[in-house]
């Protein structure tokens, strides 16, 4: 049996409760980066405890990062909705490297109930660009409005229509710290667990394992460099596709199956985050 923790008791909150705060406004002010390089890396939990440390110094050059805080919050439940074809388009297409690429999901942060629909688009350098409206109500991504916002989107940003047929496909939950420097982003995720809407198979990260995420402008980060120096590589993984490539071995996901067969357990066991834990 798993063990229910409380965000604010999570080993996560823990290891950045000693970062000064910084503000959801002061975060979009100075690093909202809805245009960015992002790099991913699956990290001990004694080597984040180091980074997050490192990144804090008062003394660092450039000031510390900072840790977002909501209502005295440090660690955020998240609740994502992808949305593909029958076909998995969206899977396909990032295997195969296409230049116009995209995600669709829907994004809910669970402690403040804030619902958001995006899409992801890849730019020309290769570069992560996100577009994004508020979801309201009981609506869904696959209402009129936003079925026309992503054609629009679609059509303006690569000249290619929409796809007719779309549904939930994968959902993923994990409890989220962020931290931030001027025009830098460090996302730290915990206890991340996928499902299949398909089949229902789920699949939970490792435990003692912290999916680690550094998002710029395309320079090389300091968060990088002390992973680089514990001899930590960025990781070809993305909850989406990593994914996939565990919960269905017959995709041809070659690419991600290293990462996600280090990233997911078969049997997860001891103390976890489950979407329904408000702590």
């Amino acid at each position: 049996m798993s063990t229910v923790v409380p965000a604010a008791a999570h080993p996560l909150a823990r290891t950045v409760g000693d970062a000064l705060p910084i503000t959801l406004d002061e975060v979009n002010e100075r690093a909202q980066l809805l245009t960015r390089f992002d790099r991913s890396y699956l990290v001990p939990a004694a080597v984040l405890t180091d980074l997050v440390a490192r990144l804090t110094d008062g003394q660092r050059p450039g000031g510390p990062f900072r840790a977002l805080t909501i209502d005295g919050r440090r660690a955020f439940h998240y609740h994502s909705v992808y949305y593909d074809t029958p076909q998995l388009r969206s899977f396909h297409e990032h295997r195969q490297g296409r230049r116009l690429r995209f995600k669709i999901r829907e994004r809910v942060y669970r402690d403040s109930g804030e619902r958001q629909f995006e899409i992801k688009l890849k730019g020309r350098r290769g570069d992560t660009v996100k577009h994004r409206r508020p979801l309201t109500g009981t609506d869904t991504p696959l209402d009129p409005p936003y079925r026309a916002y992503l054609a629009a989107t679609l059509r303006e940003r690569y000249g290619i229509d929409a796809p007719r047929e779309l549904a939930p496909s994968l959902s993923t939950d994990y409890l989220r710290a962020t931290l931030v420097a001027d025009g830098e982003r460090v996302t730290c995720d915990a206890g991340l667990l996928c499902t299949d809407l398909h089949t229902g198979a789920a699949a939970r990260c490792a435990t003692g394992l912290v999916l680690v995420e550094t998002k710029s402008a395309g320079h090389l980060t300091d968060a990088d460099r002390v992973l680089h120096d514990h001899g930590i590589r960025p990781a070809v993984f993305t909850k989406y596709c990593g994914a996939f490539a565990a919960l269905r071995p017959a995709l041809p996901g070659n690419r991600w199956r290293r990462a996600a067969a280090r990233a997911f357990t078969a049997d997860a066991r001891g103390a976890t985050f489950t979407a329904d834990a408000h702590g």
